[in-house]
């Protein structure tokens, strides 16, 4: 019989990092910085399951907010020149289904290929949602090589002020 949970569930920092879908080490980061609250036990850090909740329901992750900026500038591309910009989504979810063949993204992949199937307006929708399911799907995106490496970096360089201004 399965317990149910509480709020004194204990996480692994590596548990806790895929329920953030971000690195152990930034999970260690935020836990040594305050961010995060955690509980010590050895040498090891766990985390409240309660507190990761919390934690989760503040702010968007930085990766979330920054993968969304860089897909509403693809969202852009998509609006200029579709055709272009879809064909290189579909030669891309080709190779990624070759090389993701029976893997975890092969879901992903299959989803982006139903969405793009759609047209562009429905992609659009999916570029720029905020809902959880649009954030999951950007991290298997076939849309690589929509953006030059300078508008790439341009848009990431962006980000990083407006994030640092925000984290003040």
């Amino acid at each position: 019989m399965s317990q149910a949970r509480t709020d004194t569930d204990l996480l692994s920092t590596g548990k806790a990092a895929k329920l953030l879908g971000c690195s152990r080490q930034h999970v260690v980061d935020l836990c040594d910085e305050g961010k995060l609250g955690c509980q010590r036990t050895g040498v090891h850090r766990r985390v409240r399951r309660a507190d990761l909740e919390a934690f989760i329901g503040r702010r968007p992750r930085r990766e979330q907010l920054r993968s969304l900026w860089l897909n509403r500038v693809v969202a852009g591309k998509l609006a200029q020149d579709p055709d272009r910009v879809l064909a290189r989504a579909r030669r891309n979810l080709e190779r990624f289904q070759a090389i993701h063949a029976g893997g975890t993204a092969v879901r992903w992949l299959d989803e982006w290929q139903r969405i793009i199937a759609q047209g562009p307006e429905a992609v659009m929708r999916t570029l720029t949602s905020e809902a959880p399911r649009a954030a999951d799907l950007r991290q298997n995106s076939p849309f690589a090589g929509v953006l030059s490496e300078s508008e790439r970096r341009d848009v990431l360089e962006s980000f990083t002020r407006h994030w640092e201004r925000r984290a003040t």
